[in-house]
């Protein structure tokens, strides 16, 4: 009698070899997610290696000392002390003269050039503001700490090889000579740069800072958020508790939608177009920045405020509505604050996409060369992120490290705002 086998006997046999190859299947996926997490944070970790490694040096700057001597020929040849007569004066003349007699060998044109070459440029901008801030300086003999060129700083810091010939590289061997013989005198110093934090934008790499591009984002950010703040929540709270279903709705809501993945470029032509063209706001202003930047930012803050919103259990609108409160009393004084840490949340990323956007503020003219510090919504300004590509095109080598150190305080800016959004919703989130 031949033994006959069931399909459900079949099935059993075959059920444990399938059991394996899932398990085993399911071990590679983890895997494969493994190593993607780990390629992902070891290109990040090389990214901010590299940043952090090139852009840290420009915290440091290097001075040299210098006996500067306050000539009244010089400075006041007519004895008045007048302002307008103080400021008109030479004081790179100064500067150049302190230099002459701490290297009295340099007589040829060619080493004198070499010579002037230690010192910025912008250090008798330095020696005029301490002779307007005291006239009593005047004909007095003086060690002041002056900045070092950007080729000096540079090589102090290693970033030019002295192995390199003399033809190659941007500092000559006098000048490493004289460089060496400054250090071994005491007279050449590294010191904390707080030049960068307090001083705006110059064509000398050494005297570049951020404070008024820190100054525009601060301004610009500013408008964006008193208009994409209240007219987001605005909007997500009728859409979401108010307005009907309709096909008006839906294309609103369509519509919002697309707005969130239009190119930040687009925003930055209607705002050349409406703003600067038409209305005649001012060009490179933090006022037109913002309303630029609010438009970009107001579909993400719509998107997520309608979340947080549907967000709330209908209990709560149903409790409210149940003991006689009024549909907007039942909003406002319910719905809204339970989904208000959600709604703090989407604001903050929308604001910290707002602050790394680039192209928008090129579009309506804040790429200009800013060196006052804006003080009004009006002034000319730029933005951090602008300020970072005007310095990345720029071919001086000390800018490299300004471009890295000024991207290390915008992740600073961006970490810090993502922080205070975990912050805020642990703070104000609540359970039911």
């Amino acid at each position: 009698m031949t033994e006959t086998t069931s399909p459900k006997t079949i099935s059993l046999r075959k059920g444990p070899a399938n059991l394996a190859r899932r398990n085993k299947a399911e071990r590679r996926f983890r895997l494969y997610g493994v190593i993607a997490i780990t390629v992902a944070v070891a290109f990040l970790g090389a990214l901010l290696l590299t940043i952090f490694s090139t852009g840290i040096s420009a915290f440091q700057q290097i001075y040299i000392a210098l006996n500067i001597e306050y000539s009244s020929g010089l400075i006041d040849p007519k004895g008045t002390k007048l302002r307008d007569d103080l400021s008109r004066a030479d004081y790179q003349g100064l500067v150049k003269q302190s230099l002459r007699d701490a290297f009295p060998k340099a007589r040829k044109r060619r080493a004198k050039r070499q010579l002037y070459k230690l010192i910025s440029n912008g250090a008798g901008f330095d020696l005029r503001e301490k002779v307007l801030a005291d006239p009593s300086l005047i004909g007095q003999k003086k060690t002041v700490w002056l900045l070092a060129s950007d080729d000096v700083d540079m090589m102090v810091k290693g970033k030019i090889s002295l192995e390199t010939s003399a033809d190659n590289r941007r500092i000559s061997d006098n000048q490493v000579l004289w460089i060496r013989a400054l250090a071994a005198d005491g007279r050449l110093e590294k010191r904390f740069n707080w030049r960068f934090f307090t001083s705006g934008d110059s064509r000398e790499p050494e005297m570049a800072g951020i404070l008024s591009a820190v100054m525009g984002s601060f301004f610009s950010l500013t408008v964006c958020l008193m208009l994409a703040f209240p007219l987001g929540v605005m909007t997500a709270t009728y859409l979401e508790e108010f307005a009907p279903k309709n096909r008006w709705t839906d294309i609103i809501e369509i519509n919002i939608n697309n707005l969130a993945a239009v190119p930040s470029i687009v925003f930055g032509l209607l705002g050349l177009a409406v703003f600067l063209n038409f209305f005649e706001l001012p060009r490179s202003a933090p006022l037109v920045g913002g309303i630029v930047l609010a438009l970009m930012t107001l579909p993400t803050i719509i998107i997520s405020s309608r979340a947080a919103l549907k967000a709330v259990p209908p209990s709560i609108r149903e409790a409210a509505l149940g003991v006689g409160a009024s549909p907007v009393q039942t909003v406002a004084h319910h719905v809204v604050p339970l989904a208000m840490p959600g709604i703090l949340t989407g604001t903050i990323i929308g604001m910290a996409q707002a602050l790394g956007e680039t192209a928008p503020l090129l579009m309506i003219g804040m790429v200009a060369f800013i060196v006052d510090v804006p003080q009004s919504f009006t002034d000319p300004a730029t933005a951090l992120p602008v300020q970072i590509f005007l310095w990345a095109d720029s071919p001086e080598r000390a800018f490299l490290e300004k471009t890295s150190a000024a991207i290390m305080v915008l992740l600073a800016f961006l970490i810090g705002m993502n922080l205070l959004a975990v912050i805020l919703r642990k703070k104000f989130e609540k359970r039911w």
